[in-house]
């Protein structure tokens, strides 16, 4: 089946956006005079947003009375900095060129909120030939619900089986393979489980390996 639309998830398959999100974990806990907690020991949770950096950084979870203050100031002082020092990965603009230029469409699924991803995308030009992005808020539920992937195929106007969805985290490909598209896991993300057990159609290990995967598919 020949790809038209190719749906990436944004933070660790695009960009590698740890650097902010560690960084204003740190920035909180520098503040409050606490132990900061190593990059190393957080960057593998960048996915998981701000419930797990402020698990892992502070100890708190949902249940607990300050974690919704707790989480909008992380989400304040994360917009401030959201493109200080994150990048797209390596090979990804000339991958994003070359789905365009065979014709294709490409677009973003991320459970990041709407307002966050649309500021990222845009302070890294990654809305530049973007046909479509679906934030965590977007649908009626995130990943890996597939209302995301399927609001993304409409607004595409693709059938799905004609999609795939690519990301570094199980609920990735649990979104597309429930829409009925084709999945793509990414070992170069920020790997939280055991990939091989994703049940993806692909593993790669790069975004060279991505764009060759891609390049016999469009």
């Amino acid at each position: 089946m020949q790809l038209k639309g190719i749906l990436f998830d944004l933070d660790g398959t695009l960009v590698d956006t740890a650097p902010d999100l560690c960084g204003t974990i740190q920035d909180m806990q520098s503040d409050r005079g606490v132990d900061i907690t190593a990059y190393r020991a957080m960057e593998h949770l960048a996915s998981g947003g701000a419930r797990a950096l402020l698990k892992v950084g502070f100890g708190i979870e949902q249940h607990y009375p300050d974690f919704l203050a707790m989480r909008a100031e992380f989400l304040e002082r994360y917009e401030a900095r959201i493109a200080r020092e994150s990048a797209v990965y390596s090979g990804i603009m000339p991958l994003l060129n070359e789905i365009k230029a065979r014709g294709a469409q490409w677009g973003i699924v991320t459970n990041k909120p709407y307002y966050l991803a649309e500021k990222l995308v845009h302070e890294l030009g990654l809305n530049v030939g973007c046909s479509v992005l679906i934030g965590g808020d977007t649908a009626e539920k995130p990943k890996p619900s597939p209302m995301p992937c399927f609001m993304a195929a409409g607004q595409m106007r693709l059938p799905t089986e004609h999609c795939v969805m690519i990301g570094d985290d199980e609920r990735d490909v649990v979104s597309g393979r429930d829409a009925g598209m084709q999945t793509v896991a990414v070992e170069y993300g920020y790997i939280a489980s055991p990939i091989d057990q994703w049940g993806a159609d692909a593993v790669v290990k790069t975004t060279h390996d991505l764009a060759k995967w891609l390049e016999n598919r469009m």
